[in-house]
């Protein structure tokens, strides 16, 4: 299982890493055709049934980063091949399950692979040619906004022709084909950092973790002011401050907090949480949108199936981008790339402000966003990598991902509230009225404004020789020339 490929081939490589991106975003919107319908099918409340939705969150936040530090030690290819056996078994643990405590137990599994982007990534820094870099760390960007884009319709289309379980049937047979193609035609890379697994920074960030996200997405729930949802942020803050500490002072840290303090990762990282909310801004409005009945004066009454195809075109945009954002950044650079992302996105929901009364408007609008996302994901990466020492990438750039995270967590609990205390009464519910929709998507606008205005105090592209820490043609990367 782990004898790699001799001699890699970029184009399978980049399009074999893709894929396997794509399949994991894809399981992370599986579930949302029978979030309604899985009290009933898990026979438990509504509240315990969230929790099939809770745990992958809480377990792709810690899975990232953690697996990420694995790869730079023991080796990215063999992580990345962990990870996808992590998701087939969660799949296959769902697919047999008809109980609350398996289906949280599988879901957690497949959240466990979360780190599948950012380690395609950093094997693309390790065995691609520098002039080909760019353009396929932005496509294994954009992979995050096709399969969830696509996820969508064909969720809801196996959810309403066929039996709820082909939802993870599907999900692990197209993990076992990603294995299988990352086996035969991924190689493993030469850069490893070795040493010691810091076993203390990974508790103390899992718990840190847990405790910010579990706040974050169950406090519309327990109430903002209640005691459990303080007490968790109190827990987090100072959980966090003691694992900050403890990174500072042990010689092998989980993450190396001095690293992310370079201007440039942590600028770039900041401007991550903030394009993170700004995506997830769109994916909970528009769908209600075109969901809620015609009768509201405002809703447009579509099927979820409608929903999805309306929905689905954006990931292609997304990926169509990609391309683009990958020129320019070779012509301007990443920091262009990223606030010229930003400009579109905060655009996109100005758009949608004042277009949203037809089915072709929120197709403008989710495609006009899509477009701002996928050049500022696809900036990113480069950013972080042309920063980091070729031993760190894969750690860093699972950092990255887990600030996108946060945004996009952020997101669902401020956008939550809004929708839930404005709102009408449509013959005898309480459905979230146009004015809090056009709350939300201006502070989308106002999310992507702010990554706008962190990206300006990145420092500006030296255009001369590649990014830091690139692998040349001849495989060996080579450090960045900066000062630890």
């Amino acid at each position: 299982m782990s004898a790699s490929p001799a001699a890699p081939r970029p184009n399978a490589v980049v399009a074999v890493l893709a894929l396997a991106g794509i399949v994991v975003a894809l399981m992370q919107t599986l579930v949302i055709p029978i979030i309604p319908d899985l009290p009933k099918l898990l026979d438990a409340s509504a509240s315990d049934a969230a929790w099939v939705v809770t745990a992958t969150l809480l377990a792709s936040a810690v899975a990232t980063p953690v697996v990420g530090r694995l790869g730079d030690m023991f080796g990215k290819r063999r992580m990345l091949m962990f990870s996808l056996a992590l998701l087939i078994a969660g799949s296959v643990i769902c697919g047999l399950s008809d109980a609350l405590v398996p289906m949280v137990v599988g879901r957690a599994l497949q959240g466990l692979s979360a780190a599948v982007i950012p380690l395609g990534i950093s094997i693309m820094r390790d065995e691609l040619p520098a002039e080909r870099l760019t353009g396929a760390t932005a496509v294994m960007s954009a992979s995050l906004g096709v399969g969830g884009a696509l996820g969508l319709p064909a969720a809801a289309l196996i959810a309403d022709k066929l039996d709820w379980h082909m939802l993870f049937w599907l999900s692990g047979a197209l993990g076992a084909v990603c294995l299988v193609l990352v086996l035969a035609l991924v190689p493993e890379s030469a850069v490893r950092t070795g040493g010691r697994f810091d076993v203390l920074g990974g508790i103390g960030m899992a718990a840190g973790l847990m405790c910010l996200l579990l706040a974050i997405s169950k406090g519309g729930d327990w109430g903002w002011t209640g005691g459990t949802t303080l007490g968790l942020f109190a827990a987090a803050v100072l959980i966090l401050l003691v694992w900050g500490w403890w990174e500072l002072r042990t010689p092998q840290p989980l993450v190396d907090l001095r690293t992310t303090a370079r201007r440039q990762v942590l600028f770039t990282n900041l401007a991550s949480v903030s394009i993170g909310f700004s995506m997830f801004a769109m994916s909970l409005v528009l769908p209600q949108l075109l969901q809620l009945p015609e009768a509201t004066g405002y809703g447009l009454g579509r099927s979820l199936l409608t929903t999805g195809l309306v929905m689905a075109p954006s990931g292609l945009v997304m990926m169509a981008f990609a391309p683009v954002s990958a020129k320019v950044s070779k012509s301007r650079g990443p920091k262009v790339t990223l606030m010229i992302g930003a400009l579109i996105v905060a655009a996109g929901y100005g758009l949608n402000i004042v277009l949203m009364s037809e089915v072709w408007h929120l197709v403008l609008v989710s495609c006009v966003i899509s477009a701002g996302i996928g050049f500022a994901y696809g900036a990113m990466p480069s950013l972080i990598m042309g920063a980091v020492p070729a031993s760190e990438t894969a750690a860093a750039n699972s950092l990255n991902t887990l600030m996108r995270s946060l945004g996009t967590s952020t997101a669902s609990a401020i956008a939550g509230v809004i929708l839930a205390q404005m709102t009408i009464d449509l013959g005898g519910f309480a459905v979230p009225s146009e004015s809090s929709f056009k709350v939300v998507m201006a502070l989308g606008a106002g999310a992507a404004l702010l990554a706008f205005a962190i990206a300006s105090f990145i420092p500006r592209h030296r255009p001369a020789g590649p990014a830091a820490g690139t692998a040349p043609a001849g495989g060996v990367a080579a450090e960045p020339a900066s000062v630890r």
